[in-house]
């Protein structure tokens, strides 16, 4: 019998506007676990670029840390990124939502000029070394085109994001509700999500084919 495999999950806080998109979260997780794999959340320790009041879209005066509202999502079962190590795992995930944009780099505010953040960045050059793949979704492909360049991916059918992964060294493929793109070469599933108008049982179908692709891929 094989040994189950091991993904982590890389969280940007909890909450759509400045963290983790809580739906795209936990559909991936529950995808790991239906599809036989075990998951360990991950999220940097740092402070959140800002906080939205999920009432009114609105920011406040509010600091908040990555780590710390990530583990919301995680029930306290998290670690920090920078202890993350690519021999450790068979896959790496990233959700979307604004905090993959705001707090795991910076191309809500930069747009192909961006930061990534550091630990971040280790973790995707860490699992590309190894040879192993990467999944994300929703805005988070904007990561992988960054820091890994000549990639593809796929954010759905937005033309100003396909432009800028262009400008980033990447190549964008138009994908509708549940679809993803498979990158053989560098080993990444990318899938739309909230890209779209979705449904939540439409991310249930997206995170459920990217799992499913990122452990063939394994």
């Amino acid at each position: 019998m094989s040994a189950q495999k091991k993904i982590a999950v890389v969280l940007s806080g909890c909450g759509v506007n400045d963290g983790s998109e809580i739906h795209e979260a936990v559909m991936t997780l529950l995808a790991i676990d239906r599809q036989g794999a075990a998951y360990q959340c991950f999220a940097p320790n740092v402070a959140q670029r800002d906080v939205i009041d999920h009432v009114t879209g609105k920011p406040t005066a509010e600091t908040r840390n990555v780590l710390v509202e990530s583990a919301r999502i995680a029930r306290g079962q998290i670690r920090d990124l920078a202890s993350f190590d690519a021999n450790d795992f068979d896959g790496l995930i990233f959700p979307g939502g604004f905090g993959a944009a705001k707090n795991l780099c910076s191309y809500a505010v930069d747009g192909p000029d961006c930061t990534v953040q550091p630990t971040v960045a280790a973790a995707i050059l860490g699992m590309k070394k190894a040879g192993k793949p990467i999944g994300a979704l929703c805005i988070a492909p904007m990561l992988l085109a960054k820091v890994l360049g000549d990639v593809t991916v796929t954010i759905g059918n937005d033309p100003g994001c396909a432009a800028d992964i262009a400008k980033m060294g990447g190549t964008h493929q138009l994908r509708d509700h549940g679809e993803v793109t498979v990158d053989r070469a560098n080993r990444v599933v990318t899938t739309p999500c909230y890209m779209l108008n979705a449904t939540i049982r439409q991310i249930a179908d997206g995170a459920d084919n990217l799992v499913r692709a990122l452990l063939e891929l394994s």
